[in-house]
């Protein structure tokens, strides 16, 4: 076992007050849920596509359309009440969406070159900001609080078990080049944390879902909830950036605190259409 590093200490306090602050608001609005719950979701999209555009250049007019429209993709989702996925005019609100992109584009770009790449970081952070918090806010309105519960549960066990079984037993470096803090001791912690939690979930919130499924559902948070670290990490590196930002103290960037939950939100959108 490795000595205890003060510095680790701090860090956890830091991180600690942060989730005491943090996660009662957002078990309330999910509880709430409705418009409350998608302003909260699309407001951290929005936050989150900030931070990913800052990490390569300044904010001009087709970065901050770019915010706005990230932030407003978990909003189509709230309106969403029928049984298909998406509402049906969705796919019209993001082409005429990508119609002003290449407008502000065409008309304010200073350098023609950058063009490409400032369309690109823009669709990204739509992707990855904006559509994949949108399953969170569909997750909600298809199915509830407790399956929107489950997801943070799972998550959230994940980084904490992996947090201390990589600092007081990691060894093995997972994926040194991306992220060289993590261990494959530390993945093997937030695994079992993973599966742990959704099984505390179903004892106690949904005795429906079989021990099996439980496991099932912690094993494919378990793998991609560290991809979604992996991913963030690799931009940051691309960047040449440490956190997103500094919004919350012990934690860095807001997109630092969600990008596992970001992807494991689909996983348990789609294992419960699986489940039917």
């Amino acid at each position: 076992m490795k000595p205890f590093d003060p510095g680790n200490r701090r860090n956890l306090i830091e991180r600690a007050i942060s989730a005491l602050v943090l996660l009662p608001l957002a078990i309330w609005l999910t509880w709430l849920g409705g418009w409350p719950f998608a302003a909260l979701v699309a407001v951290a999209a929005g936050l989150c596509a900030v931070e990913l555009l800052l990490m390569s250049g300044r904010l001009r007019l087709a970065e901050w359309y770019g915010m706005a429209v990230a932030g407003a993709i978990p909003l189509m989702a709230a309106l969403h009440r029928g049984e298909t996925l998406l509402p049906d005019w969705s796919p019209l609100a993001l082409a005429f969406a990508t119609l002003g992109l290449f407008g502000i584009l065409l008309f304010t770009h200073e350098e023609q070159a950058e063009v490409p790449a400032r369309a690109g970081r823009v669709a990204l952070a739509w992707l990855y900001c904006g559509l994949l918090a949108s399953t969170l806010v569909g997750l909600r309105v298809r199915n509830g609080t407790t399956w929107v519960v489950l997801a943070f549960v799972v998550t959230w066990a994940n980084d904490t078990f992996a947090y201390f079984a990589g600092m007081l037993f990691g060894r093995h470096k997972l994926y040194e080049k991306v992220s060289p803090k993590k261990t494959w001791e530390g993945f093997a912690g937030g695994a079992l944390g993973s599966v742990i939690g959704a099984l505390v979930i179903r004892s106690t919130l949904l005795p429906e879902l079989s021990v099996p499924m439980a496991v099932l559902l912690g094993a494919g948070a378990a793998a991609l909830g560290p991809m979604g670290d992996f991913t963030e990490s690799l931009l940051k590196r691309a960047a040449g950036v440490k956190d997103s930002g500094k919004l919350i103290p012990g934690h860095g960037g807001l997109l630092d605190r969600i990008d596992a939950l970001l992807f494991v939100v689909p996983w348990v959108y789609l294992f419960v259409l699986w489940l039917g």
